[in-house]
């Protein structure tokens, strides 16, 4: 690494460090009570990485509680993630650090962050070899950062996708779309199967909840 580079990394570990000031160890990092159904421990092991694809509205959800639970998260390489998509999703602005474009480095930025944050969200801009993967990971165990990932990652503790959504609100050719309803479908290593459950993202206030079960179609008699 050229010496101006570390320079840079240096720089802003430092700010992060006066911003994110003394962590507060915790078990798991909640989440909203129908995607906790679905994860390992009920919500975000520290120290474990988690993809989430292809929804970016879905990888906020995850950040919502943790934020306003007073943890500092950080999204880097998503410059399409916005101050205002990520508030109406529920994530606090005051807790939440966006690096829109960390270059070709950006491995050793969200490493970098990884120290510091204990929620940590990132868009691979480039293949990992093994041994970058396995450096970045003991840094997670030993720092109890969450990375949610968007893209592939090996041996992530849990993969979250949206198989089906549709949106609903429009009513006789007017009005506006007002909630999504999605199934999310959940792998991990820990169970065979996977999980799978339909939620509104967003619901009526712009959150994340479960969707109430579809009324049953009425089979003709005859």
């Amino acid at each position: 690494m050229s010496a101006p580079a570390t320079a840079q990394v240096s720089l802003l570990r430092s700010r992060l460090e006066q911003l994110q000031g003394r962590r507060l160890d915790a078990p798991v990092l909640p989440v909203p009570p129908a995607l906790a159904d679905l994860l390992p421990g009920r919500g975000l092991r520290p120290g474990q990485a988690y993809t989430v694809a292809p929804s970016g509205s879905l990888l906020l959800a995850l950040l919502a509680r943790p934020s306003r639970e007073g943890s500092w998260c950080a999204v880097v390489g998503m410059p399409e993630l916005g101050a205002e998509a990520a508030e109406q999703l529920g994530v606090d602005l005051n807790r939440l650090v966006l690096i829109p474009d960390p270059g070709p480095r950006w491995l050793a930025v969200t490493a970098t962050v990884a120290d510091v944050l204990p929620v940590v969200a990132v868009r691979p801009g480039g293949r990992v070899s093994a041994g970058e993967t396995a450096r970045l990971s003991a840094r997670l165990r030993e720092k109890g950062t969450v990375l949610l990932v968007q893209g592939v990652w090996p041996q992530a503790e849990a993969s979250l996708a949206v198989d089906t959504a549709e949106w609903s609100g429009v009513g006789d050719g007017y009005g506006f779309l007002r909630r999504r309803a999605m199934t999310v479908s959940v792998t991990s290593r820990r169970w065979a199967a996977p999980r799978r459950g339909r939620m509104l993202l967003p619901d009526d206030t712009g959150g994340l909840t479960a969707a109430p079960p579809q009324p049953e179609r009425m089979r003709a008699v005859g």
